[in-house]
């Protein structure tokens, strides 16, 4: 199955233009609200990238980005991976692509490969236009930081760019989880929610301050250690722990998808 044909069948989809729509329509959505609703300011008087949000595009782009990581961006990562070989099983058309002949290795391959795109698109296309909404907005500056002091636009901007892609890295969790789910079933929803389940547990097993360490290997722990790159000199250990961590997530369940779907019997 070429990549291009693959490309096409999943871009038709109407699930992938919703996704997108609500993407790229949530900084619009966001700069409403703040026009609406005044000044924005953060809860309990702790300062908070909402507080400086209109005060540059790039404040306005991570103060986005601050309110969609957790758990907004999951959606389509979870949608675009554990839809993509279930939603097959689901139609009773992944035997016949299977007997034409396709190696499931190379079809299994093609499908995580577009799925990784159009996530990667998804999830970096958010960043991109709320720059382009903030900047339209609020002008082109200097990062105003929320406990004090600025960054350099030409710095800023640089740092938010890592930010951005190390957002998406952090989601690899979710989609590996969402890709194996897929090959499992034959339900897309129970993939897709499957993989959505896993991070809002993980979400709450973070907040148990009692387990201590341990909730260093959870793969929602580190999902806004982007914060350390917000401050004058640039700090990289939680984002290459978290990096890690969502790796290792994704490369454990790809092996088990690909395991799995070799000796998997497709009825459907």
């Amino acid at each position: 199955m070429p990549l291009r044909v693959e490309a096409v069948r999943q871009l038709l989809r109407r699930r992938t233009l919703v996704a997108f729509a609500v993407v790229l329509l949530l900084p619009a959505v966001v700069w409403a609200a703040f026009a609406i609703g005044g000044t924005p300011h953060g809860r309990d008087n702790i300062p908070s990238l909402i507080d400086v949000a209109t005060s540059s595009g790039l404040n306005f782009a991570l103060a986005v980005l601050f309110v969609s990581s957790g758990f907004l961006l999951t959606l389509p990562v979870a949608l675009f991976f554990g839809d993509t070989v279930a939603s097959e099983a689901g139609w009773s058309s992944l035997r016949y692509l299977l007997a034409a002949p396709v190696p499931r290795a190379r079809l299994l391959t093609s499908k995580a490969l577009v799925a990784f795109g159009f996530s990667a698109a998804a999830v970096l296309a958010l960043p991109a236009v709320a720059l382009a909404v903030g900047t339209a907005a609020y002008g082109w500056g200097d990062l105003q930081l929320p406990a004090g002091g600025t960054l350099p636009a030409g710095t800023a901007a640089l740092r938010f760019a890592a930010i951005a892609g190390y957002v998406f890295v952090s989601q690899l969790a979710v989609a590996g989880l969402a890709f194996w789910l897929s090959t499992v079933t034959d339900a897309p929803l129970g993939a897709v929610g499957g993989a959505v389940g896993m991070a809002i547990l993980s979400n709450i097993l973070d907040a148990i301050t009692a387990l201590g360490s341990l909730r260093n290997i959870l793969p929602t722990h580190w999902q806004y250690a982007w914060a350390d790159a917000l401050q004058p000199d640039l700090e990289w250990t939680g984002m290459v722990k978290g990096a890690s961590v969502a790796l290792s997530y994704a490369v454990v369940c790809a092996a088990l998808a690909f395991r799995g779907f070799q000796r998997k019997d497709i009825v459907s």
